[in-house]
C-alpha cells in the first residue's frame, strides 16, 4: 500500500518567541491531525551578522522598522529547555516534533534531542559544512530548494551520497522563497522534473495564500507537504501573513487524505462501488420490432436499449445478417 504523504506544520517562527503560543500552535496541529509540527532552532548570533538587513517581506509584517533581522531573530529564539518542554507538549498531544536547525549547535542539539529526521532549509542548501554535518546522523532528511537551480541541487544530493545517505532516505522539496509565493511563480512541475532526474522522494513546500496548491502538489505525486500555520494572520512577525489559519490547515489536511484516497493504484478496471450499476448504465442489443423466427437481423429490426445484461452494443456488426431462430417482442434480448 502507498505510504501516506507526510504533513509538516510550520509553525516556525510564528509563536513570536512566547511558549504559551508554541503550546498553542501544537494544539491547533494536533487536531488538524498533521504528521509533523515543526519550529525553528537557532542561535541569533550564529545564524546572521548584527548588521545584516532583514528581507522584504520582514519588513513589510514588522511594526518597528528600523529592528535588524540579528535583533528580529533574537527575539524568536527557543532555549534548549523551551525545546524539551515543546516536545513533551508534542507527545502529550499525539502529534510529532520536528524543528529546523541553522547552524551547526543547532544541529548537534537537535540530534541529542532525539529527532526522527532532518529538515533542510533552502538558505542552507549550499552550506557545505551544514550539509556535511546533516548526513554525518544518517538520519532521513527533507531539502527543500527554494532559490536553487537543477545543479545546485544535485550538487547538494552529491554531499549526502557522499557521506553515505542512501537515495531513499532523501526527500527533495520543490519550493519557492517568496512570502507569499505569487501563483505565477509557483512551477509544481519543477517536483516533478526533480524527481525525474535525481531519482528520489519529492513533496513540496508551499508559501503560496491558500490550500490548492499543496492539494494539486499531492494530486502529481508529492510524498511531502510541508506549510505554515498560524493563530492570526494579522498577528506581528515575519511569516505571519504567508501562514494558514487553523481551519484553513484542518482543510488542507483533509482535502490531502482525500486526494490520497482518489489517487488509487492506477490500475484501470471497475471498482467494486461502480459495479453495481453497470447493467443499469450500459445497452443491450434489442428488438426494435417483433421479429419472427427465421428474419435477418438489420438496422430496421433491431436497436440498442438499456439495461445492459443483454449483447454487448460492440456485437453489433457480428449479429447483422443472422437469422432470428425464434421469434421476439420489442425490447426483447436478442441470443
Amino acid at each position: 500500500m502507498k505510504q501516506q504523504v507526510l504533513i509538516i506544520a510550520e509553525a516556525g517562527v510564528n509563536h513570536n518567541g512566547d511558549i504559551k503560543l508554541a503550546k498553542q500552535l501544537i494544539d491547533v496541529a494536533a487536531e488538524a491531525q498533521v504528521d509533523y509540527v515543526k519550529f525553528q532552532t537557532f542561535k541569533a548570533e550564529k545564524l546572521t551578522s548584527k548588521s545584516a538587513a532583514k528581507a522584504q517581506y520582514q519588513m513589510d509584517s514588522a511594526t518597528d522598522k528600523t529592528e535588524t533581522q540579528y535583533e528580529m531573530l533574537k527575539r524568536l529564539e527557543l532555549s534548549e529547555d523551551q525545546h524539551l518542554e515543546l516536545m513533551a507538549y508534542c507527545e502529550k498531544k499525539g502529534v510529532t516534533f520536528l524543528s529546523t536547525g541553522f547552524d551547526l549547535e543547532s544541529l548537534d542539539n537537535l540530534n541529542r534531542l532525539g529527532i526522527d529526521r532532518f529538515k533542510v532549509p533552502s538558505g542552507e542548501l549550499t552550506n557545505l559544512p551544514y550539509l556535511r554535518r546533516v548526513a554525518s546522523f544518517g538520519k532521513p532528511i527533507i531539502l527543500s530548494t527554494g532559490m536553487a537551480d537543477m545543479q545546485e541541487v544535485g550538487e547538494a544530493l552529491a554531499v549526502f551520497e557522499a557521506a553515505g545517505i542512501d537515495r531513499n532516505q532523501l526527500t527533495v522539496l520543490h519550493c519557492n522563497t517568496e512570502y507569499p509565493t505569487p501563483m505565477e511563480d509557483v512551477n509544481l512541475k519543477a517536483m516533478q522534473t526533480m524527481a525525474e532526474e535525481f531519482g528520489v522522494n519529492v513533496g513540496y513546500s508551499d508559501h503560496t495564500l491558500g490550500i490548492e496548491v499543496p492539494i494539486a502538489a499531492v494530486a502529481m505525486g508529492a510524498t511531502v507537504i510541508e506549510k505554515h500555520f498560524t493563530l492570526d494572520r494579522t498577528m506581528e512577525g515575519p511569516d505571519h501573513k504567508a501562514s494558514l489559519e487553523p481551519q484553513e490547515l484542518k482543510a488542507m489536511v483533509t482535502a490531502i487524505r482525500h486526494i490520497e484516497k482518489a489517487l488509487g493504484d492506477g490500475i484501470k478496471r471497475p471498482s467494486a462501488s461502480e459495479l453495481k450499476n453497470k447493467v443499469v448504465a450500459r445497452k443491450s442489443i434489442v428488438a426494435k420490432i417483433a421479429i419472427k423466427k427465421g428474419e435477418v437481423f438489420s438496422e430496421n429490426n433491431l436497436t440498442v436499449k438499456r439495461p445492459g445484461g443483454g449483447l454487448s452494443p460492440m456485437r453489433w456488426d457480428v449479429i447483422l445478417g443472422q437469422t432470428a431462430t425464434r421469434d421476439y417482442q420489442p425490447d426483447d434480448f436478442i441470443e
